[in-house]
């Protein structure tokens, strides 16, 4: 027995090891990555609005701020997490509401644009623009509310598969469901179902786009594929947690798989934006005047006339 157990013991450090050497610069590049691609994007909508078109701004904006601050604290916590082996509380529970934030914010954002851009409401106006802009605040409240719960009913537990806190559920099933069933319904699948419709109608001519072929909305496909794409393992994990009477959690490789995931659509991003010939322009305008503000030229404050 003792030798069975000091064998699992060592092929639990040994597996400690390898997940340090293979997330611990995943991670890094990601959080390196998404803080300068997405500062950048910011600074640039700011300082160079006019050398791109940008109809839709504010869920664009609000998307941008959500993968900033995801990369500066989440995938910083975890790679702290990693290398730490844990997280202590407060920050535990601080990096769980913010998790769900984040999540929320991001599939809200591109719903709004998407709605958007199906109905031509620019983000400059009153009425309807109005209403946009307080459905981009409304997913980020609902992220904090749904992410406050657990974190008030103390289901949160360091989850090193996750590399960071997460919901465990050890004692009722129906609280479980509800509060998963709850969060998709109203944080995911609404939205989920507008993005859906109204990138097949607009995409189907149906809409009343009044951007033009150069606006920055041109990359919403790609943003809406991507999001998809990686979030899709986190889905599954939840889903297969919904199927276990037992409570017990989904695989573990899943659950690295899923944060892994989630990251790297924040890091992406900015490379969508970047495909928009105009947005990118304006990134290269950016470079080159901080380019020759550093290497700018020497004044000559005395020169004598040399007479022949």
């Amino acid at each position: 027995m003792n030798n069975s157990q000091n064998l699992t013991a060592s092929e639990e450090k040994y597996w400690s090891r390898v997940e340090k050497s293979v997330l611990g610069p995943i991670l890094t590049m990601e959080m390196i990555l998404g803080v300068l691609g997405n500062g950048l994007v910011l600074v640039v909508k700011v300082m160079c609005k006019d050398h791109f078109k940008c109809i839709y701004w504010l869920p664009f904006v609000s998307l941008t701020l959500s993968d900033f601050f995801c990369s500066i604290l989440i995938i910083c916590g975890s790679l702290l997490a990693v290398l730490t082996e844990g997280q202590i509380s407060p920050w535990c529970e601080v990096v769980s509401l913010l998790k769900f934030t984040f999540i929320t914010s991001s599939i809200g954002s591109l719903a709004v644009l998407c709605v958007q851009r199906f109905l031509g409401i620019p983000s400059k106006g009153k009425g309807l623009s109005n209403v946009m802009t307080v459905a981009c605040l409304a997913s980020w409240c609902t992220g904090s509310v749904f992410g406050a719960v657990p974190v008030i009913y103390k289901w949160i537990k360091f989850d090193p598969a996750e590399m960071l806190c997460a919901v465990f559920w050890e004692s009722s099933y129906s609280d479980m469901l509800v509060y998963i069933l709850c969060v998709f319904s109203i944080s995911m699948f609404i939205p989920f179902l507008l993005i859906l419709s109204c990138c097949i109608l607009t995409y189907a001519g149906y809409g009343k786009d009044c951007s033009s072929q150069g606006d920055l909305s041109s990359v919403t496909g790609l943003l809406v594929i991507l999001y998809l794409f990686c979030y899709a393992p986190f889905t599954a994990s939840e889903l297969i947690l919904l199927g276990r009477f037992d409570l017990s959690p989904s695989p573990e490789w899943l659950r690295s798989l899923s944060s892994v995931m989630a990251y790297l659509d924040c890091v992406l991003n900015p490379f969508i934006y970047c495909t928009n010939k105009d947005f990118r322009n304006a990134v290269l305008i950016l470079l080159w005047n901080n380019k020759k503000s550093c290497l700018s030229e020497p004044v000559l404050t005395g020169i004598k006339r040399l007479e022949t």
